[in-house]
Parts: structure tokens; C-alpha cells; sequence
């Protein structure tokens, strides 16, 4: 007897994330670290395996070494299956030619074989740059019970944030009548998640049609979406209800971060009934000193923390020094800020060094929306000065005063 798979998952996890960079220089945006301990990635994975979905394509592209290792064989999500499980799928050799990935929907086109192989008769797609929790198992059980040829997963937002989405109307039943993507008058508040179930046989068809068609961008919600509306699809929308956050934009990221440390505004990733899964590193145990003040935060293990720690999410193995303030901030892994040094309002990367005394950013009342960056392996000297808003690359020289 043949084995199929009811449902496999095609999560788009390619992205250059160029609105994050530097964070993104050297890693793929679902590979970022995300809310003390975890990755982007970790969100769409766990809510696969706990909505009962084994079988994950994960879409590579742009610098995809840290996130393929990060993957590996899948089981911190138990998606290490004989028959199943997780899949990295980068562009790849074929014998008339190769391509990279030209949009979303050709990246699931080209694909194609890696879906037939398991048979599948729904394909759900993902996105690998959101935070949130969802069961697509009961988002798949309104496909099929509407027998539905798409349904795609919708959240209202304010109508003046709506020009920045894929915005969808629908009647009494759902069913969706008209889509735009990101419109300048929005005239609903229904805004597409990414997130798409497609009865399998359907999408194939389409896929196949738009790559077919020299004027397309090759896009879900530019071409394959419009065009299986005008052809009288059965569409539908799914409403989701919880906290649900596109990371894009220094901003959204950082404001994503402080949201985990306030289960009112975010949610609560130490939930044992929809747990978020995660490749574990051994570390030992966060030392908080004798000395330290700490309020509002999140400390990951492997920290010491001698200084003082304020609304802030501070990662692995990061070291504040005897002295220092860090304020209103995302500390990322293996980062030592030193004796005497502040940082306020500001997303830190890995790696980095803040010397003795130096600061770095402004407090938000004199900041206001101006989130001072560092990449990767930057040094901060002795006493220097990073200015608020400053957004310094990986390995950035720098000396005395930065400021914008």
C-alpha cells in the first residue's frame, strides 16, 4: 500500500530581511533570535508538530548555513520522521537549468516533486517570520468542512495599518469576494496572515499556470490568489484571535521582544499546552550577584548579571558587568557589556563588546522612536559614545563618538 501524508507544510524561510539588517547580514530572518531563547523559526515549526503536522518543507535562500544547521534533522520538534519530518529545500540543480526562488509562489512551484512524494491532498503554506500561536489543524477542519479549494488565514487590524497588508473582503459566509494587496483605501480590516491551506490537486494546477505566464512576478498574493478568485475559486478566510506579530522592521522585532516579557500584550512561551520547541544549547545556570537589580525582565540561561537589568529580554550567556545599566532592551547571545557601561533602548546583537563606561543609546523618553543596533561582533571602546538611532553593521570599527 502506497503512504501519503493527509497535509504537508511548505514554510517560506528564505527571506534576506533586508528592513532588519545588520541583524540579517550573515543569517536568513528566520534564523534571528527571538525572545531569550528561541529562534523565528521555532514558532511556525512548533505549531506544526502541535497542531499534528509531521511532514515540514523549509524553503532556504538567503544565507541558509545557520539556519540549516539550526534545523538539522528536526528533532527538537519531533520532526525527525523515517517518513516525513523536516525537510531544508534550497534552490537546486535541475536539468534544464537552475533558478533561485523568484517569489512565493514559485518557490513552492519549483518544489513540486518534494509535495508528490508524500501525496498529499492539502498543502498548507507558512511563513518563517511571524510570532504567534495557532492550530492549523482547525483552521484545515473549516477547509475541508467548506470543501473549500483555499482558505486563508485573516486577522483584523486597526484600518489605518490596513494598506500595509494583503486585505480580503468576504460576505455573511466567509467566503472571500475581493483581495488586494496592500491597498491605498482599504475598505476591510481583514488583513491575509500568510498563511495558506490549498486542497492540493488545485494549487498544483496553478502553480503550474503561473509559471507558465511570462508576465507573472510569480506571487501568491499578486498573481496565484487574484487569478483563482477571478476564476471563481472556492475561497475562504479563517479568522485568528491571539497575538500574532510580523518581526520585518527593527521596530516590530524589538517591540515583539518586549511584548514576551508581558503576558497582558504577548504570550506566554512557557505554556505547557502549546509549547514552543527549540534547539537546546547546555548551559549552566544564570548567576544573578549579590549586587544586581533586576526588574521586568527576562533572563536566559548562562547569564551573569552583576549590574542592573530593566524591561528588557537578555539571552544566553550574555555578561553584565558590576555598574552597568541595561534598560528598555534585547541583548543577544555571548555579549558582555562591562563595568559602568549603559545601554538603553537598543537591540544588541551577538557577539558584541560594550566597554567600560561607554554608552550606548538614549533612554525612550529622550530617544522616542529611535532604536540604536549593533551587528554582530561589534566593539564598543572604553567610554565611547553610540548615539540613539546609530544602526552599526557586523564588525563595525569604532572610536569615540557615533552619533546620527
Amino acid at each position: 500500500m502506497m503512504r501519503r501524508k493527509e497535509c504537508v507544510a511548505m514554510l517560506l524561510a528564505g527571506g534576506q530581511g533586508s528592513r532588519l539588517y545588520p541583524l540579517t547580514k550573515d543569517i536568513a530572518k528566520p534564523a534571528l533570535y527571538f525572545g531569550g531563547k528561541y529562534r523565528i523559526i521555532d514558532f511556525p515549526l512548533s505549531n506544526c508538530i502541535n497542531s499534528g503536522i509531521d511532514t515540514v518543507g523549509v524553503l532556504t535562500q538567503y544565507q541558509p548555513l545557520e539556519l540549516n544547521d539550526y534545523i538539522g534533522n528536526g528533532e527538537p520538534w519531533d520532526l525527525d520522521r523515517n517518513f516525513g519530518g523536516a525537510h531544508v529545500l534550497p534552490p537546486y540543480q535541475k536539468t534544464e537549468g537552475t533558478d533561485w526562488y523568484k517569489g512565493t509562489a514559485n518557490a513552492i512551484y519549483q518544489n513540486i516533486p518534494f509535495m508528490d512524494k508524500y501525496m498529499p491532498k492539502y498543502v498548507i503554506i507558512l511563513s518563517g517570520d511571524h510570532i504567534y500561536k495557532m492550530d492549523y489543524n482547525r483552521m484545515l477542519q473549516q477547509h475541508k468542512d467548506k470543501n473549500a479549494d483555499c482558505t486563508i488565514a485573516v486577522i483584523n487590524v486597526p484600518i489605518e495599518e490596513a494598506s500595509r497588508f494583503g486585505i480580503l473582503t468576504t460576505d455573511e459566509d466567509e467566503a472571500i469576494t475581493a483581495f488586494d494587496e496592500k491597498p491605498a483605501h482599504p475598505t476591510s480590516t481583514k488583513a491575509s496572515m500568510g498563511i495558506y491551506i490549498f486542497t492540493y490537486d488545485v494549487l498544483k494546477k496553478y502553480l503550474e499556470e503561473d509559471d507558465a505566464d511570462p508576465d507573472s512576478e510569480n506571487d501568491f498574493g499578486k498573481n496565484v490568489i487574484p487569478k483563482m478568485l477571478s476564476d471563481g475559486c472556492r475561497m475562504y478566510t479563517h479568522a485568528f484571535v491571539g497575538y500574532w506579530k510580523d518581526v520585518g522592521t527593527i521596530s516590530s522585532f524589538w517591540q515583539s521582544n518586549m511584548d514576551m516579557i508581558d503576558f497582558d500584550k504577548g504570550m506566554n512561551l512557557g505554556e505547557e499546552t502549546w509549547k514552543i520547541f527549540y534547539r537546546h544549547e547546555p548551559r549552566h545556570p544564570h548567576f544573578i550577584g549579590d549586587g544586581a537589580e533586576l526588574k521586568n525582565c527576562l533572563i536566559a540561561e548562562g547569564c551573569d548579571i552583576h549590574g542592573s537589568v530593566e524591561n528588557s529580554v537578555i539571552f544566553g550567556n550574555v555578561t553584565v558587568e558590576k555598574g552597568a545599566i541595561v534598560r528598555d532592551s534585547v541583548v543577544m547571545p555571548n555579549t558582555v557589556i562591562k563595568a559602568g557601561a549603559m545601554v538603553n533602548y537598543s537591540v544588541i546583537s551577538s557577539n558584541v563588546q560594550i566597554g567600560k563606561t561607554a554608552a550606548v543609546g538614549e533612554p525612550r523618553e529622550i530617544a522616542l522612536d529611535k532604536i540604536t543596533v549593533l551587528g554582530d561582533r561589534t566593539t564598543i571602546p572604553d567610554g565611547a559614545r553610540v548615539g540613539a538611532g546609530v544602526v552599526l553593521e557586523a564588525d563595525s570599527p569604532i572610536r569615540g563618538e557615533v552619533r546620527i
